[in-house]
């Protein structure tokens, strides 16, 4: 959709365009002409008839032009579609840029003018940016009317905005930190052309070399997820670097996020888990995204060793070198609790470091070398730890410095070695400069010179932790994985597709999902078979006899304290009714639980299982509207709802993804087993997760599945208790393809 009338015209017509610089219309003028738009320039304004504006050809009506190839309009929303119509029928426009409010974001009536509008623009292949936006900022044209007009740099930032103010608020403040930017899209209320499209192009468009490698995105909503994340994937796997913010988290911010574009929250989880699957740093806000930038555009990055889950590979560990104690204890602990190493450096060659420092300074890490160390000294310690000479520094990644203006030196020189140490030396170079006021000639200085600067070392260290522990994005192949097992019929995978379809389409399920209901037992245990998911075994009981004879079927062989877990049938929640009992070791026990348990209201039966002994697990999936399935995992029973202790990951996933959500568990370390008790066999809990993620998506009408509690023991993983609620697709539960 980013077509080549939008990106770089021969011609443009400001619709609204005025003397003023004070208004959209004439700022936005004013910002084309000063950024030296070499094609032809009207302007459409009927209260200055006869008339130049800026020195520009005036016309009374879009009737009127010779005609153009984008259309810049910044008039009254009541006025656009008419203007819009004309011009794209009319006058050859093929681009719109729609400044004016006043559409989807006020409610149903500006809506549909919204979408009259965007038929008018689809019927001639046209392009549209907004309504509602600041424009964008493309090397042929400045087309933005707020915020400073950065110089454009090819190997700057590529940005994209759901929101114009906070395009510009970021553009000034990158500006200042030293960043630059390849081009600026804000889409405004994303008619046509959303966040998503722009990443579809910045994709479809990249060339290695000579496409920025570093994504910005700002979104109030995602309305393409499979779109989004197809194509920020594809991005990453070629070598880019994207963050995101992604804003409206909580109740209130999701009402005004609704309010400032007119569209619909997400769920959270879905989104981190979107996010996390398309190898996206995701940002809380403005300072956390420009200081992840700044992190990406320092090419040394590439070279720093991420140590993620996805792969074997040993901690990523970095040297902090300051002459101000207290910034680098806190950078420390942000590192830290980040998990990120700041090791200790101990030795013969760190004595002899030591020696060349001034008494008082410390080199164990974080190496403090004083208020009065010199350029020199410095020198030397960037020196030592870009050595790999041995084991003191050869596991040392990188390097922060922290170096601010102490009033008794000045820190120009300091600077200058930095910004030629950080051409020299392998390993990355990071570095603060806290003295924001005493030394703004010299940052300035530094900034001239091409590099960028962090003022805060706690978000610099935050943001190093979560480019550390982004995942990588899924690959290709495992995007493409329901379809080539669906194309299979799920031979290797062990999914059975002909099965699990065959059920989902049996008459008594189809009634099931027509009224949002839970599956029964029988066709329950049936779908588990048939996605490969291992289970206890288990059967339905309705009278003692048929009990007594399940328990000596499910115990003989099994030892003296074999035993069995009794469970009504009926109500949902057993556990609130008094409906599970664990442990039952005698046929006496068996009679006395089956009559208690077939009293309790609703009960239609008994389900009984072999009574296994392991860690508990918790896997499960719901249905995220357009977003798909999400997969839960975590340690399970009453422990899920308890510490809420759940990783989340975007259906289908690879094996590669469930491991590194089972490895982000704050529970992990119970996994592994500790104490002296034994784990659980997290690559047969990774593989049911994978399996799980492809039984949901071959059956969409699954709304929701609890597998809790699975047994895990080192040698099996089976689930004990499950339940499936499946209902029709919403409208909001369709999923949006490109």
């Amino acid at each position: 959709m980013l077509n080549r009338e939008l990106m770089s015209p021969k011609s443009i017509v400001v619709v609204g365009g005025s003397q003023s610089t004070t208004t959209p219309g004439g700022k936005i003028l004013q910002n084309i002409l000063s950024a030296g738009f070499a094609g032809d320039l009207l302007v459409v304004n009927p209260k200055a008839a006869g008339e130049k504006i800026q020195g520009v050809q005036v016309y009374v009506h879009v009737n009127d032009i010779p005609g153009a190839e984008l259309a810049i309009i910044a008039i009254a929303a009541k006025f656009v579609k008419e203007s819009v119509a004309i011009l794209a029928e009319k006058k050859g426009a093929r681009a719109f840029i729609i400044l004016s409010a006043g559409f989807s974001e006020m409610g149903e009536e500006g809506r549909q003018l919204e979408r009259e509008i965007v038929a008018i623009v689809n019927s001639v292949g046209g392009a549209l940016i907004g309504p509602n936006c600041i424009g964008i900022l493309t090397p042929t044209y400045a087309g933005i009317f707020a915020g400073p007009i950065p110089k454009l740099n090819s190997k700057g930032c590529d940005f994209v905005s759901g929101s114009g103010a906070t395009a510009a608020f970021m553009i000034e403040r990158g500006i200042s930190m030293g960043l630059s930017f390849a081009s600026l899209f804000s889409v405004g209320n994303g008619a046509q052309i959303g966040v998503e499209d722009v990443i579809k192009a910045w994709d479809e468009q990249f060339n290695l070399e000579t496409s920025s490698k570093v994504k910005l995105i700002y979104m109030e909503n995602v309305q393409r997820p499979e779109m989004l994340l197809k194509h920020a994937s594809s991005l990453v796997r070629k070598g880019c670097k994207i963050a995101a913010v992604k804003s409206g988290q909580s109740e209130i911010g999701e009402r005004a996020a609704s309010s400032h574009t007119g569209a619909l929250a997400n769920s959270e989880v879905a989104v981190d888990a979107l996010l996390r699957k398309a190898g996206i740093v995701r940002c809380s806000g403005r300072e956390e995204l420009l200081t992840t930038a700044a992190v990406f555009c320092d090419e040394m990055v590439n070279k720093l060793h991420i140590a993620n889950t996805n792969k074997d590979s040993s901690k990523t560990n970095l040297a902090i070198i300051t002459h101000a104690g207290g910034p680098g204890v806190m950078l420390a602990d942000a590192l830290a609790s980040g998990g990120i190493g700041v090791p200790m450096i101990k030795g013969e060659r760190a004595q002899a470091l030591l020696s060349q420092l001034f008494p008082g300074s410390t080199v164990q890490n974080p190496i403090d070398f004083l208020a009065t160390g010199t350029p020199e000294q410095l020198e030397k310690i960037i020196d030592f730890i870009e050595s790999n000479q041995d084991q003191e520094t050869s596991d040392i990644h990188g390097m922060v410095i922290i170096f601010g203006h102490t009033g008794m030196a000045e820190v120009k020189p300091v600077y200058e070695l930095i910004h030629r140490k950080m051409s020299e030396c392998k390993k990355p170079i990071w570095v603060v400069m806290p003295s924001v006021t005493t030394g703004a000639a010299d940052i300035e200085h530094f900034k001239s010179l091409g590099r960028i600067y962090f003022e805060d070392e706690v978000v610099l260290g935050r943001i190093l932790s979560s480019v550390v522990n982004t995942p990588k994005p899924a690959s290709a192949s495992a995007l493409a994985s329901v379809e080539t097992i669906t194309a299979s019929g799920g031979r290797e995978s062990g999914v059975n597709v002909e099965k699990i379809r065959h059920i989902m389409q049996g008459q008594d399920v189809q009634e099931l999902i027509k009224n949002g209901d839970y599956l029964p037992p029988r066709t329950l245990q049936a779908l588990l078979d048939a996605a490969g998911i291992t289970r206890v075994g288990e059967e339905v009981v309705t009278s003692v006899p048929a009990a007594l004879s399940v328990f000596t079927k499910f115990t003989s062989g099994r030892g003296e304290k074999a035993s069995c877990v009794m469970k009504v049938v009926g109500p949902i929640h057993k556990t609130e009714v008094g409906g599970v009992v664990l442990d039952v070791q005698s046929p006496q026990e068996i009679q006395q639980h089956f009559t208690r348990l077939m009293g309790i209201e609703g009960a239609m039966g008994v389900l009984m299982q072999p009574m296994l002994k392991g860690i508990e697990l918790f896997l499960g999936a719901k249905r995220e509207g357009h977003f798909g399935h999400t997969i839960l995992c975590g340690l399970g029973g009453i422990l899920v709802e308890v510490l809420k202790d759940v990783a989340s990951g975007l259906a289908p996933l690879d094996k590669s993804e469930a491991l590194q959500m089972i490895k982000s568990l704050k529970g992990y370390k119970i996994i592994q087993g500790v104490r002296g008790k034994a784990g659980a066999n997290e690559e047969l809990f990774a593989d049911l997760m994978v399996k799980l993620s492809f039984l949901v998506s071959i059956a969409p009408e699954i709304m929701e599945i609890d597998l809790n509690p699975l047994v895990g023991t080192p040698s099996e993983i089976a689930a004990v208790d499950a339940r499936v609620r499946v209902c029709l697709n919403s409208k909001s539960g369709e999923k949006h393809h490109e």
